[in-house]
């Protein structure tokens, strides 16, 4: 599953705007079966939705359209507004107009996200040609028990709004999801800056030994891709099934 991760300098609340650019870099990068892009991307990350959260789903109905134009599936998170309630909501959209979505579990405490957001009470795993993937987002990453693979998905996917000051900590913990997961990871974050924080990138994918197999370049819009392997992957886990001798836990929600 050839998997393209595109790294976004998004146009703080233009939703039209930063949605056709992230068109251009798809046509760009033709062929792929998933494109993936960041947090919030057609909006920038808001920890105070109003006037910013999407309620009548322009950036939903750009993915539907792009999927269905391209004929691989669309993904990242968006701000939502329903029932007036807001949800930093991950879509993850196929061509024939299927959505999946999970809303970000975990919200950014330091940055009040959790004032104003809702947040999700369900993990989400979607199969899309062969690959199991659990869909993450940005916070998410700094708990690994949430994320935890319980034999479920092949790979995860962290979209991210991930500052410079903290960027080093994004990098490792890709790298430990991979790891003692035995699986891909692909994290995709932002450059450029908003109102409150400045982006430095370091999207990449990540391959089951923890080894970088694709990687956007730092500070600058981006794409890069890699192929999921299943097979070199189902070949990894039997020869050392590590998640054979995993602890066994129960999820409080």
């Amino acid at each position: 599953m050839k998997t393209v991760i595109l790294q976004r300098d998004i146009l703080w609340g233009d939703p039209v705007r930063n949605c056709r650019e992230a068109k251009q870099a798809i046509i760009r990068n033709a062929g792929a079966d998933l494109y993936v892009l960041p947090e919030m991307f057609s909006t920038g990350f808001c920890t105070n939705p109003v006037g910013i959260a999407e309620s009548k789903g322009y950036t939903l109905k750009w993915m539907k359209k792009t999927a269905a134009a391209t004929g691989a599936a669309i993904a990242g998170s968006v701000a939502i507004e329903e029932q007036g309630r807001y949800y930093n909501r991950f879509y993850f959209v196929k061509p024939d107009g299927a959505v999946i979505q999970y809303d970000k579990k975990h919200l950014f405490t330091y940055g009040d996200e959790h004032l104003r957001f809702t947040p999700g009470d369900r993990r989400v795993v979607v199969e899309w040609r062969g690959v199991r993937i659990l869909l993450e987002v940005c916070y998410d990453l700094r708990f690994p028990v949430w994320s935890r693979n319980r034999g479920d998905y092949d790979m995860i996917l962290y979209v991210a709004s991930w500052p410079t000051p903290r960027v080093e900590a994004w990098s490792a913990l890709l790298v430990a999801r991979a790891i003692e997961n035995q699986c891909y990871v692909a994290g995709v974050n932002r450059v450029g800056t908003d109102p409150a924080c400045e982006y430095c990138g370091g999207s990449v994918i990540i391959d089951p030994y923890g080894k970088t197999i694709a990687a956007c370049a730092m500070n600058e819009e981006c794409e890069a891709s890699a192929e999921v392997d299943m097979d070199k992957l189902n070949a990894f886990r039997e020869k050392f099934p590590v998640l054979n001798d995993a602890d066994d836990f129960k999820m409080n929600n």
